[in-house]
C-alpha cells in the first residue's frame, strides 16, 4: 500500500483515459478518473459517434433518389425534420455517456466530475471543489479541440465542428472551411440534408497525407453530388447582416451563407492543464512528448490519445490506454504499433485506406505494381445514379508483399477493417490471388486483380 490517493489517477474520459482506467482497475489499480464536460470523450459525444448518425441521416436523400429505380414509388416529396435528428441524436448520445460511466464504476474507478489541473509529479487539483487528490502516476488523455482562425475578421461568427451537431436551426447555405477528413464528412452532411454546401480549402487538393487518386476522387465525386469545392482559397472577412453572412475570400469571391464551420485541425487540449509547470515537455504544437510506452519526461506522468498527436484516432488512443495499463499494472508490457493503421473517411463517397499511399510506397521502394479497377457500384446500375467504386492495391513487385490499399465507395469503412487485418499479418498478392472470391460483391476486385494498371521500376 502506497501513501498515494491512488495508484493512477486519469485526467479526460475520453476513449483513451476511459480504457486506461477500467484495465488498470481490472488489474487491481486504485484509479480514480477526472471529466469536465461529459464521458465518453469526443468521440462518443461530440465527434465519431454522431457524427456517422448525420451521415446516416444525410444519406437517406440519394435512397430516396434510387428507389424509383428498383420499383418504389413514394408518395410525395420526403420532407426532413432537423430538430427530430438533433433530438435523437442527443438520446443515443445521453445513453452512451451512461454506460460509459456504468462500466467505469462496475469496473472499481472513482468518477470526479471536474476540471483537474496538475500541480506536481504526483499530485492533481479538482477545480470544482479545490481538493487536491495524490497518485503515483498520472495519465492525462483530454484529446485534442478544434483550432479556429483567431484573426479572422469576423471569426466570432463561425462555428466548429463541436457545435455543428447542437445546431438550433438548420443552415440552408454553409461554407466548410477545411480540407481534412472532418471538413469533407461535414461537407457531405450538409449536402445531403439539403444545404447548398461549399467546401474552401486552401490547400491545391483536399485530403492532404492520403493516396493521390483518392483525393482527386473524392474531389470530383463530392462536385457530382453537387458540392461547390473550391481549392487555393481561403477566407478573408465575414459580415454578419440580417439575412445572414457574407463570406469574402482572399480572391475577392462572395458567398452567402447561415453558417461557416471551420474545420482547419485540431491541437493538443493542453492549455491551463499544468504540465509545463510540472516540468512536462510539449513539442510545438503543444503536444505531451512521449515514450513508444506513453511515458512523458516526467517518469510517473503518461499520456495518451490526441494530446500527444501520433495518430489521432479514436481507436489508436484506445490502444494507447489498453498498452499503458496492462505494461504498468498487469505485468503485460506492449506498446502500440502505428506504422499499420487502417482507417476509414465517412465522406460520400466513403473512403477506406491501410498501408502506404501510392506516393509513400514510391519514395521507400524500387519496384511497385499498381493495380486499380473503378466501375460504377451494382446498386446504381438499375437507378442509372451517377457514382464510382474504386480500388486500389500497392504490391512490392520484389517480394510480392502487399504494401497499401486504398478504396472509394459504398462500405469501404467496413471493408478496410478486415483488409487492414491481412496487411498486418503481411499478405502477399497471392495470398490474395488464391482466395476465392465473393459475387457479386465490389471486395471482389480484390482477389481478381490479375494483370498491373502501372508498373513503377527504378534504373
Amino acid at each position: 500500500m502506497t501513501n498515494f490517493d491512488y495508484d493512477l489517477f486519469v485526467i479526460g474520459a475520453g476513449s483513451g483515459g476511459v480504457r486506461a482506467a477500467r484495465i488498470a482497475a481490472t488489474h487491481g489499480a486504485r484509479v480514480g478518473i477526472a471529466e469536465e464536460f461529459r464521458y465518453g470523450g469526443t468521440c462518443v459525444i461530440r465527434g465519431c459517434v454522431p457524427k456517422k448518425l448525420f451521415v446516416y441521416a444525410s444519406k437517406f436523400t440519394e435512397e430516396f433518389a434510387n428507389a424509383d429505380g428498383y420499383g418504389w414509388s413514394l408518395n410525395g416529396t420526403p420532407s426532413f425534420d432537423f430538430d427530430t435528428l438533433v433530438e435523437n441524436k442527443d438520446k443515443e448520445i445521453t445513453r452512451l455517456e451512461g454506460i460509459y460511466r456504468r462500466n467505469l464504476d462496475k469496473s472499481g474507478v472513482e468518477l470526479h466530475d471536474s476540471r483537474a489541473v496538475i500541480e506536481g509529479p504526483n499530485t492533481v487539483r479538482l477545480l470544482s471543489t479545490n481538493q487536491v487528490i495524490t497518485a503515483e502516476r498520472i495519465l492525462v488523455a483530454v484529446g485534442a479541440t478544434p483550432n479556429v482562425d483567431a484573426g479572422l475578421v469576423g471569426c466570432e461568427h463561425t462555428i466548429t465542428s463541436n457545435e455543428a451537431f447542437h445546431l438550433s436551426t438548420f443552415p440552408k447555405r454553409i461554407v466548410v472551411v477545411g480540407g481534412g477528413y472532418i471538413a469533407v464528412e461535414f461537407a457531405g452532411i450538409f449536402n445531403g440534408l439539403g444545404s447548398e454546401t461549399t467546401l474552401l480549402y486552401r490547400g491545391e487538393e483536399i485530403l492532404r497525407g492520403f493516396d493521390m487518386d483518392l483525393r482527386t476522387g473524392l474531389h470530383e465525386q463530392m462536385v457530382e453530388k453537387g458540392i461547390n469545392v473550391k481549392t487555393k482559397s481561403t477566407i478573408a472577412s465575414i459580415e454578419k447582416h440580417e439575412g445572414g453572412l457574407t463570406v469574402t475570400t482572399h480572391a475577392g469571391e462572395v458567398i452567402e451563407a447561415d453558417q461557416v464551420l471551420y474545420a482547419i485541425g485540431r491541437r493538443p487540449n493542453t492549455a491551463g492543464l499544468g504540465l509545463e509547470e510540472a516540468g512536462v515537455e510539449l513539442d510545438k504544437a503543444g503536444a505531451i512528448v512521449v515514450s513508444p510506452q506513453s511515458q512523458s519526461s516526467v517518469p510517473s506522468i503518461f499520456a495518451v490519445g490526441d494530446v500527444t498527436n501520433r495518430a489521432n484516432l479514436t481507436p489508436v488512443a484506445i490502444r494507447e490506454g489498453h498498452a499503458f495499463a496492462d505494461s504498468v499494472y498487469g505485468n503485460k508490457e506492449w506498446h502500440v504499433d502505428h506504422s499499420m493503421i487502417p482507417t476509414a473517411v465517412f465522406s460520400q463517397p466513403e473512403i477506406g485506406t491501410a498501408g502506404l499511399t501510392q506516393e509513400e510506397a514510391e519514395s521507400r521502394f524500387d519496384n511497385i505494381d499498381v493495380y486499380t479497377s473503378s466501375f460504377r457500384p451494382m446498386k446504381n446500375t438499375l437507378s442509372g445514379k451517377p457514382g464510382k467504386m474504386f480500388l486500389k492495391m500497392l504490391v512490392d513487385a520484389d517480394t510480392d508483399k502487399i504494401l497499401g490499399i486504398h478504396i472509394m465507395g459504398p462500405d469501404s469503412g467496413e471493408l478496410i477493417q478486415m483488409i487492414g487485418v491481412t496487411l498486418v499479418m503481411g499478405a502477399t498478392k497471392a495470398d490474395y490471388d488464391r482466395t476465392i472470391a465473393v459475387h457479386p460483391t465490389a471486395a471482389e476486385e480484390l482477389v481478381t486483380m490479375r494483370e498491373p494498371s502501372q508498373r513503377i521500376r527504378k534504373g
